[in-house]
C-alpha cells in the first residue's frame, strides 16, 4: 500500500482541483460590480460613454455589471452629485460630467472611464464584486425607482423622478424616456437611467438664476449693439487713433480666454468657473463643438489670432490692401458677434447653464465689432464708391487730352494709309 500512496495522493489532488475549479467560477459568476455614472443629457462626452464605451462591457459581463446613470441637470440628480462630491472629497476644479464612481474610485471624462473602468471591473469581480458606492441618498433613490421593461433589452431600465436625499416625497410613476431635441443618452442593457426627462424653460432658468440672468442681459446688450450699428451706419464717423489701438489689446485678451476654453475642451478637464455660472455643463454639452467636431474654443483662438493680423495690415499698408484688411476685420468681428449671440442664447434657454468665460468672450467680440465699424465703413466707401469716382476722373482726363484750349472736343478720326 505504501508504494501506491503517491498515486493516491495525486488522484486526490486532481479531484480537489476539479472541485475547486467548479466552485470558484461559480462564485465569480455570482459576483456583481455596481457603479454610478453622473451624466448630462446635453453632454457629448456623456453620450459617447453611454452609447459607445459601456455597451461592449455590458455584453461581455452581462448580469455581473450594473451601472446606474443619474442626470445631474435635474434637481434630485444634482443633489446626489453634490453629495457624492462631498463624500469622495472631489474638488470644484475636478467636478464635471461624465463622472463614474465604482467602489471608492472616481473616474472622470470620456478618456479615463473607458481606459480604467474595465480593469476595475476585473479587479472587483476577482474580489467577489462590489456594491453601490456609499453616496448619501442613493439607497433611497434606488428604492424609489420603479422598473419598466424596454424594447431594446430584456433587462429592466429605471426612470424616475429623484427625491431630495432624506426627503419622504412619494416618487412619481416611472415613464419611458421622452424624446429630446439634443442627443439624449439611450438606456443600454445593464444601464439603469434615472430622472431622464427634458427640462422645461422655467426649470432651465432656475438651475442657475444669477448666471442665466447675466447671460440674458449680455444677450440683450449684444443684440442692441448690432441693431444700433445697422440703423446708425450712415451717421457713424471715423474713429480716433486711440480707439483703433484698442483692437489688438482686446484681441490679445480674447485670445487668452479662448485659449483657456480650447484647453478645457480638448483636454477634457474641469474648468475653473468662479462664483457665477456652471462652465463645465456648458463645455461638456454638444454645443461645445461645431458640427460635433471642432471645439468652439479652438474656433475662437483662430478668430482672435486673425483679427490683430488684419488690423496690422490695415494700419501699416496703404491703398487697396489696407481697405481689404479693414473690410475683413469688420466681417470677422461681425461673424464672431453673431455667432456669440447664438451661443449666448443657447446657454440659458437650451442648456440651462451659463459659462462666465463664454460671456467674457462674447463681450470682447462685441466690443471689437464696435471698434471695427468706422474703418470698415471707410473701406467699403473706398473700394466701391471710390472706384466709380476713379473711373469718372479717368474719363475726364482722357477727354481733356484730346481737347485744345478754346475748342470743343472732336471725335477721333481714323487714320488713312499713304
Amino acid at each position: 500500500m505504501l508504494k501506491h500512496r503517491p498515486w493516491v495522493v495525486l488522484s486526490l489532488g486532481c479531484v480537489l482541483a476539479l472541485l475547486l475549479g467548479s466552485v470558484l467560477p461559480a462564485q465569480a459568476q455570482g459576483a456583481v460590480v455596481r457603479a454610478v455614472l453622473f451624466y448630462s443629457p446635453s453632454c457629448g462626452h456623456c453620450h459617447k460613454v453611454i452609447t459607445e464605451d459601456l455597451p461592449p462591457l455590458f455584453e461581455k459581463y452581462g448580469e455581473r455589471l450594473q451601472v446606474i446613470g443619474i442626470d445631474v441637470t435635474q434637481q434630485g440628480g444634482q443633489a446626489l452629485y453634490q453629495a457624492a462630491a462631498q463624500c469622495f472629497k472631489i474638488s470644484p476644479e475636478q467636478q464635471g460630467v461624465p463622472m463614474l464612481i465604482v467602489g471608492d474610485v472616481v473616474l472622470f471624462g470620456s478618456l479615463d472611464i473607458p481606459e480604467q473602468f474595465p480593469g476595475l471591473i476585473e479587479k472587483h469581480l476577482a474580489q467577489g464584486g462590489v456594491d453601490w458606492p456609499d453616496i448619501p441618498g442613493l439607497a433611497e433613490t434606488l428604492a424609489a425607482a420603479q422598473p419598466t421593461p424596454t424594447a431594446t433589452s430584456a433587462r429592466p431600465t429605471i426612470t424616475a423622478t429623484l427625491a431630495q436625499p432624506g426627503s419622504s416625497a412619494t416618487p412619481a410613476p416611472a415613464t419611458a424616456p421622452a424624446a429630446m431635441a439634443t442627443p439624449t443618452p439611450t438606456a443600454q442593457p445593464g444601464l439603469i437611467v434615472t430622472d431622464d426627462r427634458p427640462l422645461g424653460l422655467q426649470e432651465k432658468l432656475a438651475r442657475d438664476p444669477l448666471g442665466n440672468a447675466l447671460a440674458i442681459v449680455v444677450l440683450i446688450g449684444m443684440v442692441s449693439v448690432v441693431r444700433y450699428t445697422a440703423f446708425a451706419w450712415r451717421r457713424l464717423g471715423p474713429s480716433s487713433e486711440l480707439v483703433g489701438r484698442l483692437i489688438p489689446a482686446l484681441s490679445l485678451f480674447g485670445l487668452g480666454v479662448a485659449g483657456y476654453l480650447a484647453y478645457v475642451e480638448t483636454q477634457q478637464v474641469a474648468a475653473v468657473c468662479g462664483p457665477v455660472g456652471d462652465c463645465n455643463t456648458v463645455q461638456q454639452s454638444e454645443y461645445a463643438r461645431l458640427f460635433g467636431l471642432l471645439p468652439i474654443g479652438v474656433l475662437g483662438v483662430v478668430g482672435y489670432a486673425a483679427i490683430p493680423i488684419a488690423w496690422s495690415v490695415a494700419q501699416f499698408r496703404h491703398g487697396k490692401w489696407a481697405d481689404l484688411a479693414s473690410l475683413s476685420l469688420l466681417a470677422m468681428t461681425l461673424f464672431g458677434t453673431l455667432f456669440s449671440i447664438y451661443l449666448t442664447f443657447l446657454e440659458p434657454f437650451v442648456i440651462g447653464a451659463t459659462c462666465a468665460w463664454c460671456l467674457t468672450s462674447a463681450i470682447v467680440m462685441t466690443a471689437l465689432l464696435w471698434l471695427s465699424v468706422a474703418a470698415g465703413k471707410r473701406a467699403i466707401s473706398n473700394l466701391f464708391h471710390g472706384e466709380e469716382h476713379g473711373i469718372q476722373r479717368a474719363s475726364i482726363e482722357h477727354v481733356g487730352a484730346h481737347t485744345r484750349p478754346g475748342t470743343a472736343p472732336q471725335p477721333d478720326r481714323p487714320e488713312h494709309g499713304a
